[in-house]
């Protein structure tokens, strides 16, 4: 009677193992399916909104190639996203697609239209609050709030190669090197003392990088488990794939208001993201 009642117990025991992680399996494929339909309204969105913008000027019309680039990246994310959080990577990198059309808006004197979630690393990046030029390895770099025929290149503002670049508008897209390679080269610190240092509107010291505080920010990253890096190899891929389909063509579409997830023929903004 007693080995019955061991049995019992022992084949009650193993069905709850195997009901534990069927469920378990259950509720995280529930949870990726979420995450990447919520990743897919977004980038849904991005790609409706590129495709009806024709940029105008030279600072828009880099934006809107550089929104191309983010949702060309977050497709290629979403597709290969296997957990949850790569799923969020996918939608972070269309969030910033988003920052990219407001800036084509700006840039073209139009409404940007209503506010996108904040980027990972924006908060401590801060803004760029004044204009500002530099000599740096033999040439000019400008930084400035708004933009121009000088400054035509623009970033959201975030964490590139764990050091935080502050949302502005650049002469030329110096960070891209740091984000194609994971790393920033030599002098780079003398780059970001020169052209942030004293600037109001960029929350740390710029002087802390030449003491080794962008090493030590990536260090405690990676002592919390975080990957600040993950983030920008996952949109360097989705760059590569985009460029060997032959990129995006600014040709199409029209300058239209917000209407929903896209844009409706100039009848001004109607909804949000």
């Amino acid at each position: 009677m007693l080995w019955v009642l061991i049995i019992v117990l022992v084949v009650l025991a193993a069905g709850f193992v195997v009901l534990l992680s069927q469920q378990t399996k259950q509720r995280a494929a529930t949870e990726l399916a979420d995450a990447a339909a919520d990743a897919r309204q977004m980038i849904e969105r991005l790609a409706g909104q590129i495709y009806n913008l024709t940029g105008s000027n030279d600072a828009a019309k880099q934006a809107l190639a550089d929104a191309s680039e983010r949702n060309i990246a977050a497709g290629s994310q979403i597709d290969q996203a296997r957990t949850p959080a790569q799923a969020r990577l996918a939608k972070q990198t269309a969030i910033e697609g988003m920052y990219y059309i407001r800036a084509a808006r700006t840039a073209m004197d139009m409404d940007p239209g209503p506010e996108v979630p904040a980027l990972d690393g924006q908060d401590v990046a801060g803004k760029v609050s004044e204009t500002r030029t530099i000599e740096y390895d033999g040439r000019q770099v400008a930084a400035s709030p708004d933009p121009s025929s000088q400054t035509p290149n623009y970033y959201p503002g975030g964490r590139v190669a764990g050091r935080p670049v502050p949302a502005g508008w650049y002469s030329e897209p110096w960070w891209r090197p740091a984000l194609v390679g994971g790393a920033w080269g030599l002098g780079s610190a003398l780059l970001f003392s020169s052209l942030f240092s004293g600037m109001s509107g960029v929350g740390y010291d710029a002087h802390g990088f030449e003491s080794g505080y962008g090493d030590g920010y990536q260090d405690g990253l990676d002592a919390a488990g975080g990957d600040a890096n993950g983030y920008n190899q996952g949109s360097d891929q989705g760059y590569d794939a985009g460029n060997d389909q032959g990129g995006y063509d600014s040709a199409g579409g029209n300058d239209g208001g917000w209407d929903g997830g896209g844009f409706d023929g100039g009848g001004g903004f109607d909804g949000g993201f």
